[in-house]
């Protein structure tokens, strides 16, 4: 199985920043104007320095505190929980909630689901999807499901119920290619697609009927001049094995090196791409893409991203010195969370529970970096964080 790896060298310089956090989209444009000349800046976060690493390896900052809720071949609420843990999300519970984890392994893969009381104890797990392939990253959707994509050639989209009570079901309409990571789009009524591919591109996805996956029309972004951008139809979603993959299938497309996380927040679908080293923004006011981070800050391996009502993005590296680092609305950079001893793994699945306390990760392969995933670790970190 491939280790998915970030060079660790960084670009020199900042780059050009439009950055529009959910806070302040409506003002994006003079809110860029307002950042340092150079883009970006690393500096303290919101949170303060990280100090030393806890019992469990994680080094947070003063405030926060972390456990470990699962470990890979190991039993969990009854489950044997799965290994290499990948792409996840949170869904509220009654007084509890649910964390929906990946498993990025060949021909079983397929996700699971821990279910939380109000306390914070695990109540029970199981599983959610089974016998599919290197299922990697995802995203939850307004009527609660979990799209879990699989990275590989001609790849499906599937939609699972987090809370055990329904079947999964394959949404073939949504594309066959090696699939990432899903973000819903609610106003537009659209799912925003990524494609881990070196030439990979960004999708829309806009279903007949909001809500229901089955049928619908897929997009793929293209290219207007400069940082301008249009949608056009793909016109083979589903191509056979020896027919023009969909990246390919329109010239005007725009592609990205190395699609991973996707988050929808405000108008905005951020989106990262190992490759480019990058952290993109497509705008859905102003059919824009541009790069929010473009590297020489502390966060090095940009994969999943997910945020908060703040306007906080949440970017996990792959390999990297293995950190989420949160990437503010006044644009600055800075780490929340450091794994030590872990820099043969890659750092995946971040998602908050649904009061915004507590944010679920994993570390894919942990401190023994096997390539089978299974030493992966899934944490909680509790805090102060921002909401």
């Amino acid at each position: 199985m491939r280790r998915r790896t970030f060079l660790t060298a960084v670009s020199a310089g900042l780059g050009a920043v439009a950055f529009s956090g959910a806070v302040w989209h409506e003002a994006a444009a003079s809110a860029s104007r307002s950042l340092p000349s150079g883009g970006l800046r690393a500096g303290t976060g919101p949170y303060g320095p990280l100090g030393a690493a806890d019992a469990n390896g994680v080094a947070l900052p003063a405030g926060f505190s972390s456990r470990v809720v699962a470990r890979s071949g190991r039993l969990t609420g009854g489950l044997l929980w799965h290994p290499a843990p990948d792409g996840g999300a949170c869904f509220a519970d009654g007084d509890g909630w649910i964390y929906v984890s990946n498993s990025e392994v060949p021909l079983v893969g397929g996700a699971s689901a821990i279910r939380f009381r109000a306390d914070g104890s695990v109540e029970r797990a199981y599983r959610i999807l089974d016998g599919t392939t290197l299922n990697c990253a995802g995203g939850r959707t307004p009527w609660n499901t979990w799209l879990s994509c699989e990275e590989v050639f001609r790849g499906r989209v599937y939609e699972t119920d987090p809370y055990g009570a329904r079947s999964a079901q394959a949404r073939p309409a949504m594309g066959r290619f090696k699939h990432e990571a899903a973000a819903c789009d609610p106003d537009h009524r659209a799912v925003y697609l990524t494609e881990d591919e070196s030439d990979g591109c960004l999708y829309r996805f806009t279903p007949d009927v909001w809500g229901d996956l089955s049928r619908g029309r897929l997009d793929v972004l293209c290219g207007t001049g400069g940082d301008g951008v249009e949608w056009r139809p793909v016109p083979d979603p589903t191509p056979g094995v020896f027919e023009r993959q969909t990246r390919h299938q329109v010239a005007a497309a725009r592609h990205f090196d190395g699609g991973e996380g996707c988050h929808y927040a405000a108008g905005v679908c951020y989106f990262t791409a190992k490759g480019d080293r990058k952290v993109w923004a497509y705008d859905t006011a102003r059919q824009t893409v541009t790069s929010v981070y473009d590297g020489g800050g502390t966060l090095d391996g940009v994969d999943n991203i997910t945020g908060l009502p703040s306007g906080d993005l949440y970017v996990a590296e792959d390999g990297g010195n293995m950190e989420i680092n949160v990437i503010t609305p006044d644009g600055v950079v800075a780490p929340v969370l450091r794994l030590d001893g872990q820099a043969e793994s890659e750092i995946t699945g971040p998602a908050f529970s649904p009061d915004g306390t507590r944010l679920y990760f994993s570390s894919q392969r942990g401190p023994s970096g096997e390539t089978a995933g299974t030493g992966g670790i899934t944490y909680e970190v509790t805090g102060p964080f921002r909401r």
